[in-house]
């Protein structure tokens, strides 16, 4: 069954049924003018709400920092990660998935099922069993059948693990001004003097080389004379 109180994050009816095997997972781009403190602020809220970070890298370069990480939490806590991490630092990105793998999860607990029920029958068939051919067959069956059992045990396991704990991959940048701040606006007077200086400058450049061109036309003259 789906984990206790686990809410159903993209489904706006709330109408899946309990037995419903959900994935929610996540990408989650942030940026911050405040590194250290947006970095603390991460760690109070996977602690809080009792997940861990699966795997968390910060690297250095160009003046700046990034962290990059992986963020496991319970998935009743998926949706309340989100709208505190995007309370800690500005949200650049955000993207939610959704998987169903109900079908899929009770078709190898069913299948589970069926080779414990096989295992069983071999155990009392190699109890009963005097042949040593008649053994030895019955011998590999039970260690295929184990192995089944083992591996479809460990499917099950995982899915268990993605089911009951949601998947935010998260990257964090660290900037001078955020993506919102607004540029100061340029006045009218601002521009027309931008535009009379740009134009002055021009035109200074302009008669520097109309003197140049001059001086070289007198020295070529006089040395034909």
């Amino acid at each position: 069954d789906a984990p206790e109180g686990a809410d159903l994050p993209l489904d706006s009816g709330g109408g899946l049924p309990a037995n419903t095997k959900m994935i929610y997972t996540a990408d989650m781009s942030l940026e911050t003018k405040d590194f250290d403190g947006a970095c603390e602020a991460l760690d109070g809220i996977v602690e809080d709400l009792g997940g861990w970070f699966e795997s968390r890298s910060i690297y250095q370069g160009g003046g700046s920092r990034s962290l990059r990480c992986t963020v496991r939490v319970p998935a009743k806590s998926f949706q309340s990660f989100l709208e505190q991490a995007g309370q800690a630092a500005h949200v650049t990105c955000r993207d939610e998935y959704t998987e169903d793998v109900s079908e899929a999860y009770y078709d190898q607990e069913s299948r589970l099922v069926t080779q414990r029920t096989k295992l069983d029958r071999l155990h009392a068939l190699l109890a009963q069993a005097t042949e040593m051919e008649a053994i030895i067959s019955l011998e590999n069956a039970i260690s295929d059948t184990e192995l089944e059992i083992e591996q479809l045990t460990g499917s099950l396991r995982k899915y268990d693990s993605l089911v009951g704990y949601s998947t935010i991959t998260l990257r964090l940048e660290e900037v001078y001004k955020l993506s919102t701040d607004e540029e100061v606006a340029v006045t009218f007077g601002q521009r027309l003097g931008s535009a009379f200086a740009l134009g002055l400058q021009r035109g200074i450049s302009g008669l520097e080389e109309f003197c140049i061109a001059l001086a070289e036309t007198a020295v070529v003259n006089g040395a034909e004379v």
